[in-house]
C-alpha cells in the first residue's frame, strides 16, 4: 500500500473517531439511559425488525430499499451501517419468500448497479418469490436505477420512474489501469514470475495482447447476453427491441417509458397505492424492514449530522474496498 493511501486512511480514521465520539455522546444524552440498556439487552433473533408505514390487517405489503452500489463487502461492521448491505438485503428477500402473510412487494431502487454476481443473486431471489408465492412485485425507481440497478428491476410486474430518474446503462464493464508506459518513462521495471502466459492478464504493468482482449471480450459478451435475456423475459420485449437500447446509453424516465423499459410515472407512495388498488390490498399493513441492532444504533456512524454528509464512510469505504483485481460489473459511472 502506498504512503499516500496510508496517509489518507489515517486522516479519514481520525475524522471517523471524532464523529463517533460526538454522535455517541449525543445519542446517549438524548435518550433515557435505563431504556437504552433495556433495548441493548433485548434479544435480536433475526437481526432486523419492521417499521410500520401504514397500519392495516393481517395481509402485508413489504417495502424494500436497495440504495447504493450492489456489492457484497461481507458482514457490516457496527461502525459502518450506512450504505448497501448485501446480506441484509438478501435476508429480506428470503423472509418474504417464507412469510405467507406478505401479499405484495414494493422495491425501491436507487443504485448505479454493481457486481454481476450480486445482481444475479437478487434477481434470482425475486424470481423465486414470484414463482413460489405468486405475489406482485412493483419497482419504484429513485434518482438512479442504472445497469445492475435495472437488472434487479427487470422481473417486476410494474416499473415506476420519476421524470428525472437516470436508468438504462444496459451492459457490462471491466477495466483496469495500464501504467506500463509511465513506468518505462521513469525506468521502473517489473519482475513477474507466473505459471502460465495469462496469469497476469489485465496487469497494469504490461500491454494487453489481442488474444487476451478476445478472451475477456467473450466473457463480457456472455454476461451481456444474459442481461438482455433477463429484460426480454421481464419486459415482454423482443431481443431486437432490447438491443436497440442495450448499448450502454442512459435515459430519463420519459425515455424509459417510451422504449418499454418502464411503465408509469410515480413516487414510492404512488407505487404502494397502485399495488394496493391493482391487487385489492387497500386494507393491508405496509411495512419496511429495518436493522434491529441496538449496538449499531448506538455506535453506528451518523456523519451526516456532523459533516452534512457521509464523508468518512464514503472515503474509508472506497479506500478499503478498492480491489486490485479487475471484475465484471453491471455498473454505471466510476468504479
Amino acid at each position: 500500500m502506498t504512503t499516500k493511501r496510508w496517509v489518507a486512511i489515517i486522516v479519514a480514521s481520525a475524522l471517523l473517531f471524532v464523529s463517533i465520539g460526538i454522535n455517541t455522546l449525543s445519542y446517549i444524552f438524548s435518550k433515557d439511559v435505563a431504556g437504552l440498556f433495556e433495548e441493548l439487552a433485548a434479544p435480536s433473533s433475526a437481526g432486523y425488525g419492521q417499521l410500520i408505514i401504514e397500519e392495516g390487517g393481517k395481509d402485508q405489503i413489504a417495502v424494500l430499499s436497495l440504495d447504493g452500489v450492489i456489492q457484497d463487502t461481507g458482514n457490516a461492521s457496527p461502525f459502518f451501517m450506512d450504505g448497501y448491505n448485501h446480506q441484509f438485503f438478501m435476508n429480506q428477500l428470503f423472509e418474504i419468500n417464507e412469510d405467507p402473510s406478505i401479499k405484495g412487494v414494493v422495491l425501491k431502487v436507487n443504485s448505479p448497479g454493481g457486481g454481476v454476481v450480486e445482481s444475479a443473486e437478487i434477481y434470482d431471489a425475486i424470481r423465486t418469490i414470484q414463482e413460489n408465492r405468486e405475489i406482485p412485485v412493483y419497482v419504484s425507481m429513485g434518482g438512479m436505477a442504472a445497469s445492475g440497478g435495472y437488472y434487479v428491476a427487470a422481473p417486476a410486474d410494474k416499473i415506476f420512474v420519476n421524470h428525472e430518474t437516470i436508468t438504462g446503462s444496459i451492459g457490462v464493464i471491466m477495466e483496469s489501469v495500464n501504467y506500463a508506459g509511465l513506468a518505462e518513462k521513469y525506468g521502473i521495471e517489473f519482475n513477474t514470475i507466473k505459471t502460465g502466459p495469462y496469469k497476469d492478464i489485465m496487469s497494469g504493468s504490461r500491454k494487453m495482447t489481442a488474444e487476451e482482449h478476445e478472451m475477456l471480450q467473450e466473457m463480457i459478451n456472455d454476461s451481456y447476453e444474459r442481461f438482455v435475456d433477463i429484460i426480454v423475459d421481464g419486459r415482454s420485449m423482443s431481443k431486437a427491441e432490447v438491443k436497440k437500447v442495450a448499448d450502454g446509453r442512459i435515459m430519463n424516465g420519459r425515455q424509459a417509458i417510451e422504449t418499454g423499459l418502464a411503465d408509469e410515472y410515480g413516487k414510492a407512495s404512488d407505487v404502494i397505492a397502485a399495488l394496493q388498488e391493482d391487487h385489492k390490498l387497500e386494507k393491508a399493513t405496509v411495512f419496511e424492514y429495518t436493522m434491529n441492532d441496538s449496538w449499531s444504533s448506538l455506535f453506528g456512524l451518523k456523519a451526516k449530522s456532523f459533516f452534512g454528509g457521509n464523508l468518512e464512510s464514503e472515503l474509508i469505504g472506497k479506500l478499503l474496498s478498492d480491489y486490485n483485481a479487475p471484475r465484471m460489473m453491471y455498473l454505471y459511472g466510476e468504479k
